[in-house]
């Protein structure tokens, strides 16, 4: 059975961070040093009460109210966050019932960040087919600045809050092909917040500094760089390959290639790495920053709604990072 992407929505919290307050923060920086390395302008945060629910929320009744998309017709609901209001219960089950969608559907979370939303769409084509669903809700909202230690310049400066509302169906504008899938759980420690649930629940207050001035904190967010770079320069050439394969097409064949938007230098390392044209290579994170796994579909969205993704296309894409987690997946529009 054939699936395919119907529509993508998306939401972006009214907060807006500028470098120049960044710089504000952090005057050993400048406007154009973390534009040219990192490739942001500006990030959205979420506002203090805003919750990756709250957003997910909103980017799903966007999705209805713009497309005319009958919610009656959704007969599942599956959330990618890492930001979950609560321990339990199950933020997808909080969402249908705050969506008004049917009791008679399933609903589930799933924690995994910048490879989310290629785990979602691999989540949704199975449920569709094997019959469970004909059409999924798959939504993905992150808060990462919440995490974020206010001292910590590498990680603000690179990280924005948002949403994304998309149904998978039996038809739609874009085919979802062959996954390609991996993990390597050996790295959870480099990018990871260690304290708050059960293995580490109190907070341990244990803030100290390296020696670029970075905080190192079990309460807050911690990314190796270097090992998550080394990770992704590693992986990503060998999923990129590896997903052609299962799809049966040669890289010159992909008309657009769509990864998660790390860094502006990660990105074009990347490129260079993997010989990509530069044309075929979308990046636009540059009013958003890193979003995890909101990235893939905000910037499918940004192309789409520009021009630069068309009908007749074959776009391939690939998520990468916390957990280790990494996946690919070719779209035909």
């Amino acid at each position: 059975m054939s699936v395919y992407i119907k529509k993508i929505a998306t939401y972006l919290p009214e907060k807006v961070v500028t470098n120049e307050e960044m710089v504000m923060d952090f005057p050993e920086w400048s406007v154009d040093k973390i534009a040219d390395k990192i490739g942001v302008i500006e990030r959205r945060v979420a506002a203090d009460n805003e919750t990756a629910t709250d957003m997910a929320f909103a980017a799903a009744e966007r999705l209805f109210e713009d497309n005319d998309i009958d919610k009656g017709e959704i007969d599942f609901v599956v959330f990618c966050t890492q930001s979950p209001d609560y321990k339990l219960p199950t933020s997808a089950c909080l969402l249908q019932h705050r969506l008004g969608l049917r009791t008679n559907i399933g609903a589930l979370d799933y924690n995994l960040g910048c490879s989310g939303y290629v785990y979602g769409l691999a989540i949704a084509k199975g449920l569709i087919a094997c019959s469970v669903a004909k059409n999924v809700l798959l939504l993905t909202a992150e808060t990462y600045n919440k995490y974020l230690h206010p001292r910590d310049k590498g990680n603000r400066t690179i990280f924005g809050d948002a949403a994304t509302a998309t149904v998978v169906s039996t038809q739609g504008f874009a085919e979802v092909g062959e996954f390609s899938l991996g993990t390597d759980g050996s790295g959870g420690d480099n990018l990871i917040v260690k304290t708050g649930m059960s293995r580490c629940p109190d907070s341990k207050n244990d803030v100290s500094f390296d020696e670029d001035g970075n905080p190192v904190s079990s309460d807050h967010l911690y990314m190796n760089g270097s090992e998550i770079f080394s990770f992704t320069q590693s992986n990503v050439p060998k999923v990129v390959k590896d997903t052609l394969a299962k799809n049966s097409i040669e890289k010159e064949d992909v008309d657009m290639f769509v990864f998660h938007q790390a860094n502006k230098y990660m990105l074009n390392f990347l490129r260079k790495k993997m010989k990509i044209d530069e044309e075929k290579y979308y990046v636009d994170m540059s009013k958003v920053g890193n979003t995890v796994s909101n990235s893939i579909p905000l910037a499918l969205d940004s192309a789409i709604r520009n021009g630069v993704i068309k009908k007749g296309m074959k776009v391939l894409i690939s998520g990468f990072g916390v957990g280790y987690s990494w996946g690919g997946a070719i779209l035909r529009f």
